[in-house]
């Protein structure tokens, strides 16, 4: 009886189902698709189909030539042509990439040999790399003397990132498989060019999408989508350290473009290229986003005040407050936009009275859906200062104040200007008298419109009533 069971037991261990068949390898020459999806934080997911021959049963398969900074446990693997013809049972991810300290780190007590430069060769055991130390006939010897020859590719080294399954396949017929995974160093952002006319009522406008590849994979003629939206991730500071010490240093090459078409996607927004690209590893691309001419374009300089003046006595004029010179657009059809605008720096730049185009300033603006409003603020105006005097202060009683200011405006320009006031009032508060007509765009915003005359002056004064 024994004996029969132990038999029984040699021929299951011996059944071809239960021993992995030869290793297959899976490189870039086999793909046949490859897409890529990259959104704003450093995250990017792969979709890369690639043509094999796999034999039936359990087989190793070795997919190589994925990114350097994938997220092993976001791997999925499908066949394309049997969604069930494929089981993985066990992945590992080899990254311990060949060089040649990684080399000779591997055979550190082992018998090397160092060849002279006569021909003549030593046989020696590596003590250390650091040096490196070698023991040659009983000496030790500090330092390469020679040709430094291994005689075997170590195990557990491999030339390129590589995942490495065991699989289960009942397919043995060419077939095509499809792996997806999320992967780090990878990210995307927006940047805009903005050209105004001589008025500033009018804009050309171009958008610029740069992507910036470190993920260790080049993405060769790729279906490329961008998501522009606040994904929420789950943080890992451990695996993120990892990240960065395996990422490259990034090369700049802008590349040629085409168009996007831009889709609501959950509640984020979805880009698509209209046809195919390649992002290199160690590569920084830049593709046309939008271009927009004659953009209706709208010039506001704004004068703000702080919280603060309203609850302290100030015995002197507060003068060196600036006024803000901004730009607002409206993202529409009928001012030739209409499109989610993805956060990145928006640059503008103006013709001086020679032609030649001049920077005047920069700002940053969020994901912007179609139909509202960007402001950009571009710096501080020269020729339009303001100065603002507490003129009375009065404390009440417990938690009430009465306050009135004068604000003089003056402007050295040769034409009027338009300045736009906003004093954040604290509180429950109540104008008692003002010498220009005023607004509460917000509960705690009292907000005036002045016209500064040419090489003129302006004066508001208003008294408020504070609680609070």
């Amino acid at each position: 009886m024994r004996r029969i069971l132990a038999l029984t037991l040699l021929v299951l261990l011996a059944a071809p189902s239960a021993v992995p068949a030869a290793t297959t390898t899976v490189t870039r020459e086999t793909q046949r698709d490859v897409m890529l999806t990259v959104y704003n934080g450093n995250l990017g997911l792969v979709k890369d189909v690639r043509e094999v021959r796999l034999p039936a049963g359990l087989g190793e398969v070795q997919f190589m030539d994925v990114a350097a900074q994938i997220d092993p446990t976001t791997v999925h693997l499908k066949s394309l042509a049997d969604a069930g013809a494929l089981r993985v049972l066990e992945q590992n991810y080899e990254y311990d990439l060949i060089s040649s300290q990684k080399l000779m780190e591997k055979y550190v007590g082992r018998v090397v040999r160092l060849y002279l430069g006569d021909g003549t060769f030593h046989d020696a055991k590596l003590l250390s790399t650091n040096g490196p130390v070698f023991e040659i006939n009983g000496q030790i010897h500090l330092g390469h003397h020679g040709r430094l020859v291994l005689p075997s590719l170590p195990d557990n080294l491999v030339s390129r990132p590589t995942l490495v399954w065991l699989l289960r396949n009942r397919q043995a017929a060419p077939q095509r498989v499809e792996a997806s995974y999320l992967t780090g160093g990878i990210t995307w952002k927006a940047d805009y060019v903005m050209v105004v006319n001589g008025d500033d009522t009018r804009g050309d406008l171009t958008g610029w999408v740069t992507i910036d590849n470190k993920s260790g994979a080049t993405y060769g003629n790729a279906a490329l989508k961008l998501v522009a939206g606040d994904v929420n991730r789950a943080r890992d500071p451990r695996r993120e350290r990892r990240m960065m010490d395996i990422a490259a240093k990034a090369a700049s090459v802008p590349e040629a473009s085409r168009d996007f078409r831009s889709e609501g996607f959950f509640e984020y927004h979805l880009y698509t290229l209209d046809g195919r690209t390649t992002v290199k590893d160690n590569q920084t691309k830049q593709l046309s986003l939008l271009a927009a001419s004659e953009v209706p374009v709208v010039r506001h300089l704004v004068y703000h005040g702080a919280a603060e003046y309203y609850r302290n006595p100030w015995g002197m004029p507060v003068s060196n407050q600036k006024v803000s010179v901004l730009l607002e657009i409206r993202n529409s059809k009928e001012h030739r936009l209409g499109i989610p605008l993805p956060k990145g720096k928006l640059r503008v730049y103006k013709a001086d009275a020679s032609g030649s185009q001049q920077f005047i300033g920069e700002d940053w603006i969020d994901h912007t859906p179609k139909d509202e409003r960007v402001k950009i603020k571009l710096g501080e105006a020269f020729d339009v200062v303001g100065e603002r005097t507490q003129k009375e202060f009065r404390k009440l009683g417990a938690g009430l104040w009465e306050v009135e200011w004068e604000i003089a405006l003056r402007n050295h320009k040769r034409e009027d200007a338009t300045v736009t006031v906003i004093e954040p009032v604290p509180g429950d508060w109540q104008v008692l008298h003002s010498t220009h007509r005023w607004d509460k765009p917000e509960a705690h915003t009292l907000r005036f419109s002045v016209v500064v005359p040419k090489d003129g002056a302006a004066r508001i004064v208003y008294r408020v009533r504070i609680r609070g």
